[in-house]
C-alpha cells in the first residue's frame, strides 16, 4: 500500500465497504460522542468521516489530535446506519473505522478558523492566506478558476487559435495607466516595464504572419485601488485575429464565451444570442455602457411632456439649453410616497438636488398621478407620461433633466438603485450583450482639447476619410465591449493597421508624426512592411470567474491577492531593497519630505 494513501477523502463509496484503506489529510474537526471519537478528515478532494472507538489501537492517538493536524489513517470502510447517512456529502454513506493513526504534522493554535468559515478580518485572512485557502468556499473558488481557464483554452484551441507567449519584461506602454518599472542592472539608468497588456505584441504577431493568437496573459498596472480590479496585476484571455472585420470577431468569440458560461452556470440561463447595443443607445436606455440587462427598466425621453409645462424647473431647463432633455426612469411597483421620498434622499446623498417623481394610484375608479410634478403639469400631461411609459396603478416614474452627457451616469445609477430596491432583477441568470459603436474621440474639458475616448489603436469607422472630413467628436470606432450582469468582462476592437491613418488620428489629439514614431516606433515601423487587417479582444478572467462563483469581490477568486493598499501581507511586499541591491541597480532612494 502507498505510504500515505490508497484513496482520496472524496473517493470512498458504499461499494467500498469491507475494504482496508489508507487516507491522509487535515483534521477538519473532532467530535466526542460518548466515548466514540469522530474525525472529519479533509484533503483537496473532499471529506471522509473517521471513527475511533475505545477498543481500537488508534484511539489513544485519536484523543490527541486537534484541528488542522495532518494525519494518516489506516482502517476499514463500513456502511453508516441509515439514520446517520449524510446525503450532502459524496462519502456520506460510509465511514472508516480507524485501526492506526499516524500524526504527520501538528498545527499550532490557529490565527483564524478553517472549520465553519466565520467572517474574519481581511488583514488576518491575507497574512495567513495558506490557512484561508483551506476554507471550503475559497478553495472551491480557486479550483473553479483553474477549470474556467482550462475550458477557455480548450474552446479557443477548438476555434482554431494557437497559444503564443509574449514578453513580461518590455518597454513602457502607451496603454494609458502607470507602468511598473524594472531597473536594469546592465544598462545603467534605464528601465524595463511590466506589460499593461500584450496589445502591441499581439498586433506584431499578426504583422509577422501568424493568425488566431491567444494566451492567458498577466497584465500589470500601477493603478490606485479600484473596487472592480485587483491592485498590481490581473489576468485576461488575450486574443487577436487577422483578415477580420468586427462581425467576424464577435461571431467567433460569442459561442466561446457563451459556452464557458454555460459550462459553469450551474443550470442558470445564459443569453443565447448576445444583443448588439450601440454605445449611444446604451447610454440613453440604461445610463451606462455596461448595463445590467437583468434589470428590466428602460429609460425614456419625456421632454415634450414638460416643454412649456407648469413645472417651471424642467420647463426652464428645456427652454434655456438646446441640448437639454428630461429622462424618465419607470419604476413598476414603486408607487408609494415612502419609496419615492427614499429615492429622493438617496439622490441628495449622491450630490444631486433631488429626484423628481410621479406615482400613480387609484382614487375610486380613477387612476391619478400624485406628487408635486403631477400637480404642476396637470392631469393631461401626467396621463400622457404614464401611457408612454406603460405604467399602471401602484407604479412610479422618476425624472432627471439637463444635458444628458452630464446626467446620464447619475440616471443610470438611479435606474440601478430602483431595480435593486424594488427587487425587479432576476438574479439567477447571466445576461450578456455587446456594446458597439463607441465614440473614437471625446472632449477633455479640463485641458480644453480632443482626446481618444478609448483605445487609440482602434480603426475609426470611415477610415482616413472620416478623420479628414468629419467632426472628430462624431466619429465612431470599431470598438466593442462584452458586458455581463452590469460588469464589463471584455474589451476589443478592429485595429488601425494603416500607418498614415494612425498618424492622422494621433495628430487630431495633438501628437505630431515625430512623437508617434518615437512613442510607438515598433508598431509604426511594422505597419510599413505589410500589415494585415486585424482585430481582437481581451476577456477579463478575474471578473468572469467572480461572476460564475457568485463572489462579491475579486480577492475571493484569487489565490494570493494584495490588499486594497497594494500590499502582499503574506510575503511582506513591497519591501525595502538592501544597499547592495540598490548599488547594483545604480539607484538611490530619495525620501519625500512630508509637509
Amino acid at each position: 500500500m502507498h505510504r500515505y494513501r490508497s484513496h482520496t477523502c472524496a473517493q470512498l463509496r458504499k461499494t467500498d465497504v469491507g475494504q482496508a484503506v489508507r487516507l491522509s489529510g487535515w483534521v477538519h474537526r473532532v467530535r466526542d460522542h460518548g466515548g466514540l471519537l469522530f474525525i472529519d478528515l479533509r484533503d483537496h478532494y473532499g471529506l471522509t468521516q473517521i471513527v475511533a472507538d475505545p477498543d481500537s489501537p488508534a484511539f489513544k492517538t485519536a484523543e490527541t489530535v486537534r484541528g488542522e493536524w495532518v494525519i494518516r489513517v489506516d482502517g476499514e470502510v463500513k456502511a453508516r446506519a441509515p439514520e446517520t447517512v449524510n446525503a450532502n456529502l459524496p462519502t456520506g454513506e460510509i465511514e472508516v473505522f480507524a485501526r492506526e493513526i499516524e500524526v504527520l504534522s501538528v498545527a499550532k493554535e490557529l490565527p483564524l478558523p478553517v472549520f465553519g468559515e466565520p467572517d474574519y478580518p481581511e488583514d488576518i485572512r491575507l497574512k495567513y492566506r495558506f490557512l484561508d485557502l483551506r476554507r471550503e468556499t475559497l478553495h472551491r473558488n480557486i479550483v473553479m478558476r483553474a477549470r474556467v481557464i482550462a475550458e477557455m483554452r480548450r474552446r479557443m484551441t477548438e476555434a482554431g487559435f494557437t497559444e503564443y507567449s509574449t514578453p513580461i519584461l518590455t518597454a513602457s506602454s502607451p496603454e494609458g495607466a502607470r507602468d511598473f518599472l524594472v531597473p536594469s542592472r546592465i544598462h545603467e539608468g534605464k528601465f524595463y516595464a511590466l506589460p499593461q497588456a500584450p496589445q502591441i505584441y499581439k498586433q506584431l504577431i499578426m504583422v509577422a504572419g501568424f493568425d488566431r493568437y491567444f494566451q492567458i496573459a498577466p497584465c500589470f498596472r500601477d493603478e490606485d485601488p479600484r473596487a472592480d480590479r485587483l491592485p498590481g496585476e490581473f489576468y485576461q484571455l488575450d486574443l487577436e485575429m487577422s483578415f477580420v472585420e468586427q462581425d467576424d470577431v464577435l461571431g467567433t468569440m460569442e459561442p466561446v464565451m457563451r459556452g464557458v458560461f454555460e459550462t459553469f452556470a450551474n443550470g442558470k440561463p445564459v443569453t443565447q444570442s448576445f444583443p448588439r447595443i450601440p454605445f449611444e443607445e446604451a447610454m440613453r436606455k440604461y445610463g451606462s455602457d455596461k448595463p445590467d440587462l437583468r434589470n428590466p427598466i428602460v429609460m425614456q425621453d419625456v421632454s415634450e411632456h414638460f416643454r412649456g409645462s407648469g413645472f417651471k424647473v424642467f420647463a426652464g431647463i428645456l427652454a434655456g439649453d438646446p441640448k437639454a432633455e428630461v429622462w424618465a426612469i419607470p419604476a413598476k411597483t414603486g408607487g408609494s410616497r415612502a419609496f419615492c421620498d427614499r429615492m429622493n434622499v438617496w439622490a441628495q446623498s449622491e450630490g444631486q438636488p433631488g429626484l423628481g417623481y410621479i406615482f400613480w394610484r387609484k382614487e375610486g375608479e380613477k387612476l391619478e398621478g400624485a406628487g408635486p410634478i403631477a400637480k404642476n403639469i396637470g392631469e393631461e400631461r401626467t396621463e400622457a407620461i404614464r401611457t408612454q411609459l406603460g405604467l399602471a396603478d401602484g407604479d412610479a416614474a422618476f425624472f432627471v433633466a439637463g444635458d444628458p452627457k452630464k446626467f446620464a451616469s447619475f440616471a443610470g445609477a438611479a435606474r440601478t438603485r430602483v431595480g435593486e430596491e424594488l427587487n425587479l432583477l432576476d438574479r439567477d441568470r447571466f445576461e450578456l450583450c455587446w456594446i458597439v459603436d463607441f465614440p473614437f474621440f471625446e472632449w477633455n474639458e479640463d485641458e480644453k482639447k480632443i482626446d481618444f475616448a478609448h483605445n487609440p489603436f482602434s480603426m475609426p469607422q470611415g477610415g482616413m476619410e472620416a478623420l479628414i472630413d468629419q467632426d472628430p467628436l462624431s466619429i465612431k470606432a470599431y470598438q466593442y465591449d462584452l458586458v455581463c450582469n452590469g460588469f464589463e468582462i471584455a474589451s476589443g476592437g478592429i485595429r488601425n493597421h494603416l500607418p498614415e491613418t494612425m498618424v492622422k488620428a494621433f495628430e487630431i489629439v495633438g501628437l505630431s508624426r515625430e512623437l508617434v514614431e518615437e512613442r510607438f516606433g515598433g508598431l509604426y515601423r511594422a505597419f510599413q512592411y505589410g500589415a494585415p487587417p486585424h482585430g481582437g479582444m481581451a476577456p477579463g478572467i478575474d471578473r468572469i470567474v467572480m461572476l460564475l462563483c457568485g463572489a462579491k469581490n475579486l480577492r475571493e477568486i484569487t489565490m494570493f491577492p494584495m490588499n486594497q493598499q497594494a500590499q502582499d501581507l503574506l510575503m511582506g511586499a513591497p519591501s525595502e531593497a538592501t544597499p547592495q541591491q540598490l548599488r547594483d541597480l545604480h539607484l538611490r532612494v530619495v525620501t519625500q519630505k512630508k509637509d
